[in-house]
């Protein structure tokens, strides 16, 4: 006969802990107000107590033991695990970035970062899923486990999100809203593990450093008002004058500047209309505005035409074609995921949810 027990000191940050060894018949399972224990046998949790008292296991008539004696059996021994009640707080962190298709930037790698509040809820379900299934047995090892769900979630509500027109540019002002949609995922995502997850906060999505600096542009064009010619003037004006040793330095800085003031004396003098602008569009690569006459972005040279390289020559074809207009060989078709996103084909898992396509 033994008492077995999970001493206080010993708890910390441990979500569980077994007992070092099987229980028998007349052992004694002291269960406090802050934590489940649950017997264990053969693969499965057979049963669990989460009243606080001392148990004696030498009863099978007992309200509380005796129906646990019964599905053990007097004469097998089976484990016993400790679970905390109280709820943790992890970390969690992408480990490879995410490939977020925006439609003014185009494939843009994202990065996450944020803290989670969890608890148990079901201590079978919780057992029989760890440790009867994935074989964990460590807190450290289910807490890793419980970081991968997290950013597999994340990244599912990205990508709904995303269909309902959300953008790279707008992830700094939708953080709550992307928050509570990862909550309402979580529920059907991690009941099946007896976990709840209460509570997300912390969440930062890390932007490419090009794609952050052209949203930071945008930001200030918008707030401004100016054309993408005039901030790129003012941005070099700005640069000049911080810069003792170059252009500035020799006068430049403050020649621009008188020339500057008269051109706007001017304008606000006369009150003549502007010229009409051309048209323009954003590169799918940096976003800089570009006449939509141009092949190919001023800023970094990426094609501003949509289409596809052919696979047999290399040549590129614009949207839309079926054939190959160098070769004539067949273009790659489209094809969709589980959640009905389109890429194109021969690919295996979606850039945008991660959903196996096919």
């Amino acid at each position: 006969m033994a008492t077995i027990a999970w001493d206080d000191v010993a708890k910390g940050n441990n979500l569980l802990w077994r007992a070092p060894r099987n229980i028998r018949f007349n052992d004694n399972i002291v269960v406090r107000e802050d934590e489940f224990a649950v017997f264990y046998r053969d693969g499965k949790a057979l049963a669990y107590i989460d009243r606080p008292d001392r148990y004696a296991l030498t009863s099978l008539d007992a309200p509380i033991v005796g129906p646990i004696m019964k599905l053990i059996g007097v004469r097998q021994e089976a484990q016993v695990y400790y679970l905390q009640k109280r709820p943790f707080d992890g970390k969690f962190g992408s480990k490879q970035p995410y490939q977020f298709r925006d439609r003014d930037f185009g494939l843009v790698n994202l990065r996450l970062f944020g803290e989670f509040r969890y608890r148990v809820k079901e201590p079978p379900n919780f057992i029989n899923q760890f440790v009867g299934t994935l074989g964990l047995a460590t807190a450290a090892a289910v807490e890793d486990r419980l970081r991968e769900q997290i950013v597999a979630v994340v990244y599912d509500a990205l990508g709904e999100l995303k269909q309902r027109g959300l953008g790279v540019a707008d992830l700094a002002a939708n953080l709550m809203e992307i928050e509570q949609v990862v909550l309402q995922k979580a529920g059907p995502q991690f009941d099946p593990y007896g976990i709840e997850i209460q509570k997300l906060s912390g969440l930062y999505i890390t932007l490419p450093e090009e794609v952050q600096k052209a949203v930071d542009a945008r930001a200030a064009m918008q707030i401004t008002g100016t054309s993408f010619v005039q901030y790129q003037t003012g941005t070099a004006m700005r640069d000049a004058a911080v810069n003792p040793t170059g252009a500035a330095g020799a006068g430049v800085g403050v020649g621009a500047g008188i020339g500057m003031g008269y051109q706007m004396a001017q304008q606000m003098g006369q009150q003549q209309p502007a010229p009409p602008q051309q048209p323009q569009k954003p590169c799918p690569k940096c976003g800089t505005m570009n006449a939509a006459t141009m092949k190919f972005c001023g800023s970094c040279g990426a094609r501003m035409e949509e289409g596809v390289t052919c696979p047999k020559c290399g040549a590129f074809a614009p949207k839309e074609t079926k054939f190959c207009p160098e070769c004539g060989t067949a273009l790659a078709a489209t094809a969709k995921c589980a959640n009905g996103h389109e890429v194109p084909a021969g690919t295996k898992f979606c850039p945008e949810c991660g959903a196996k396509v096919g």
